[in-house]
């Protein structure tokens, strides 16, 4: 290179030894060139310095040669280093031919660049974010370089550069946003893997609102959850749980309009991922959300009810999916039935059509009032429920015959809460609904009968029917029980039948109006149909407890046998029940809240169950067994001598010492280790075993009872002070005697039933189904 003259003020020798293919000559002629500008710098000789860099980049870093290149690389570097907090100033012409040679064929160039370009960065710290964008794109490209060397030192440069922006608090979010949005869709792992890296760290820093253009990145997240990389996957996950919880946080400045339809479009994805992912992310927006997600019913409908029938493959989606649906169907209300005409017309010109693509961020019901400030002001916006929209859903999952179970019972759901919540409305809809709710009928699934009976039930006694001409049809006499729980006659006593009225159990108020009243005809079917209740009785109660709230289904029934006249029944019901509660694993929680009792509404629900336990001696100290009241159970077993005993009986105490020995009580027989603190338990337990017959029950319970340490503590001079302390201060807020009295009294009635039926000389009774 004839160039000493063109190229001062290097000297030959530094032109030389940064041509020479050795590292090490480079590097000298590197702290040469450091030396030289800081010598500028001192000089604040600035147009020497722009002189020395643009040598630097158009003759060695732009250069045809490689080891030039090489040389032009740690030039740059050294300048920086020389520059110091000066070099912000020339960032521009320091970056520019680094970047350049990002895109070099010689994987060792590449490398370079990513460290000389590590030098310039960690010198300018702060001063390099005007320049991020272009950092960035370099940067996202060498994320999936195939050498390893390149990979590893682009990293290095990728960490400082993060630091850089979590520490400061002057970075370009908006100019950044459309370059993120871009490389988002990108299908290669590294890439994909370094965006969300990214991602995770502007979340993380309290100055950035990356929320705010969440709704321009969400569907390029989703599609990254599908990446075939677990590791890939989970960071996406991470990430998206943590916009999530920001959303939960900052409700009011979330746009949540702008991302319904991307989630409507993901939670329908054949991905499990993402599918359950997106189906979390509706659930929160129903419930964040209220009201101003109604115009969008007809497609959260369409992708959350499949859902419902997925197996226990799916059973998180199913869960979340189930969750949705509930909290959607609760946002409609009776006033939506009462919207006349005008107020429609003037509140659908501000409406986007549900059918429609959800993508204009414009698409609030007012533009003083965005669809996150619904969140604080629901109750005032006007929202239209696009009925006609979510009825056309309704009806195409119904006509379907490949839907699953579990899908039809909640379109037969939804339909029924329509009638119940909007009955004119829904009434202009019957014609062409009624045919298919007819064909139902020979459903193979009872539990989708009973469901489909109830509709039309409701269709043939609702005074809007009778307005528009329905009259009490055929198709109200399966049912003619609900006549006496709905009977409106006018119009003006529509108000005065709902919810808050009839239909409401007082215990369970929380409940949708038609709960309490599907309860009472759900338990009437058992009653008049027991083969039902032999054969699909648990399973019916434990879908409930999936689809609805487990406590309030055992809260509501309880309520209900504690009035059943047909002693047997309640007795055979309530075993029934508390075989469910005792080994179900949906009611996991719900044995977890009675376990403890600490809270006032777990003690009010034990008491409950308690009353209604009464007509099964034997489910009702499981029922004590299960709650740790273990001195009222002993008090139970000690009036079980008073008692009628029979084989059933026998044989239901010899199951409960099967459960005893089983998963459900591990708790109960770890606390026979502590004699001293729980010696009513081991009493209650010894006198199970004087109940029983010396059976193989005897030999199991007699065995337990022999491994309890120090037996005679039972009955040393402290021990009613043990009892007492150790009694939970948390029940002492409940009344055992009046209970023991209740167990006394639905006893007596008991044996004055079965005394009478053997007076009859009526047949004798049928053992208990266990």
């Amino acid at each position: 290179m004839n160039a000493e003259r063109d190229l001062a003020p290097l000297a030959p020798s530094v032109v030389r030894a940064l041509n020479d293919k050795l590292y090490e000559k480079r590097k000298v002629a590197a702290l040469e060139i450091e030396k030289l500008v800081r010598e500028f710098v001192a000089q604040n000789n600035t147009s020497q310095i722009k002189h020395v860099i643009l040598i630097l980049s158009q003759e060695f870093a732009l250069s045809q040669h490689p080891h030039s290149r090489k040389g032009g690389l740690i030039g740059l570097a050294a300048c920086s280093i020389a520059l110091g907090k000066d070099s912000g100033l020339y960032l521009k012409e320091l970056i520019e031919p680094v970047l350049t040679c990002f895109n070099d064929a010689d994987s060792r160039l590449r490398y370079y660049a990513c460290e000389a370009l590590y030098n310039i960065v960690k010198v300018a710290r702060g001063s390099v974010l005007p320049h991020f964008n272009v950092l960035f794109d370099g940067l996202s490209k060498l994320a999936a370089d195939p050498d390893p060397n390149v990979k590893s030192g682009s990293e290095l440069l990728d960490r400082l550069l993060k630091d850089i922006v979590t520490e400061s608090n002057q970075f370009d979010l908006v100019g950044f946003i459309p370059l993120l949005r871009e490389r988002i869709y990108s299908n290669n792992q590294y890439a994909r893997q370094f965006i969300i890296s990214w991602i995770l760290v502007l979340e993380s820093v309290p100055d950035i609102n990356l929320l705010d253009y969440l709704p321009e990145i969400l569907d390029g997240l989703f599609q990254i959850l599908g990446d075939n990389s677990k590791e890939i996957r989970k960071m996406c996950e991470v990430a998206l749980g943590e916009f999530l919880k920001e959303i939960k946080k900052n409700p009011s400045s979330v746009k949540f309009a702008e991302m319904a339809n991307i989630l409507v479009i993901h939670c329908q994805a054949a991905d499990d991922l993402i599918q359950l992912t997106a189906m979390c992310w509706m659930r929160e927006f129903i419930q964040l959300a209220g009201r101003v997600m109604l115009p969008y019913s007809s497609g959260i409908l369409t992708a959350v009810l499949p859902c419902l029938s997925y197996d226990d493959r799916k059973k998180n989606i199913k869960e979340v999916a189930n969750v949705c649906n509930q909290s959607l169907m609760k946002l409609v209300i009776p006033e939506d039935d009462e919207m006349d005409e005008a107020k429609q017309s003037i509140t659908l010109s501000a409406e986007p059509n549900p059918e429609e693509p959800i993508t204009k961020p414009e698409a609030a019901s007012n533009p003083e009032c965005s669809y996150a400030a619904g969140f604080f002001y629901s109750e005032r916006i006007q929202v239209t429920l696009n009925l006609d929209g979510i009825v056309q859903v309704l009806d195409c999952h119904l006509h379907d015959t490949s839907i699953g179970m579990m899908t039809r019972i909640a379109v037969l759901k939804w339909l029924y809460h329509l009638y119940i919540k909007t009955p004119r409305k829904m009434f202009r809809h019957t014609d062409s609904l009624f045919p298919i709710l007819l064909r139902t009928l020979s459903d193979e699934s009872d539990e989708v009968i009973l469901k489909d009976l109830e509709v039309l039930a409701e269709i043939a006694s609702s005074p809007a029917g009778q307005t528009e001409g329905y009259g009490p049809s055929e198709a109200a006499e399966p049912r003619p029980s609900q006549v006496e729980l709905h009977v409106p006659i006018r119009n003006s006593q529509l108000s005065s039948s709902g919810p808050k009225g009839l239909e409401c159990s007082p215990s369970t108020p929380t409940m949708n109006s038609y709960f309490y009243k599907f309860m009472i005809n759900l338990l009437r079917r058992f009653s008049s149909e027991r083969k039902l209740l032999e054969t699909r009785g648990a399973f019916i109660i434990r879908q409930l407890c999936l689809l609805l709230n487990a406590e309030n289904i055992f809260h509501s029934m309880a309520d209900i046998l504690l009035r059943e006249e047909d002693l047997k029944f309640a007795s055979t019901m309530v075993h029934t029940l508390n075989t469910i509660l005792l080994t179900s694993s949906e009611l996991f929680q719900l044995r977890n809240q009675l376990k403890d009792l600490r809270t006032p509404e777990s003690r009010n629900l034990f008491c409950c169950l308690y009353r209604s336990w009464c007509h099964n001696p034997v489910t009702t100290v499981s029922l004590c067994f299960l709650t740790q009241n273990y001195k009222h159970a002993y008090d139970l077993i000690q009036k079980f001598g008073d008692l009628e005993v029979t084989v059933d009986f026998l044989t239901e105490v010899d199951k409960l010492v099967q459960l005893i020995e089983c998963p459900i009580f591990t708790y109960l027989r770890l606390q026979l280790l502590d004699v001293k603190n729980n010696p009513y338990l081991i009493k209650a337990l010894y006198g199970l075993l004087m109940l029983l017959p010396q059976s193989s029950a005897f030999q199991l319970l007699s065995h337990r009872l022999q491994c309890v340490p120090n037996p005679e503590l039972m009955q040393s001079a402290d021990s009613s002070r043990a009892s007492s302390s150790s009694r939970r201060p948390a029940s002492s807020t409940i009344d055992y005697t009046e209970l023991l009295q209740h167990f006394d009294k639905v006893q007596s009635k008991h044996l004055e039933v079965r005394h009478q039926r053997a007076g009859r000389a009526e047949q004798p009774e049928r053992r208990v189904v266990l």
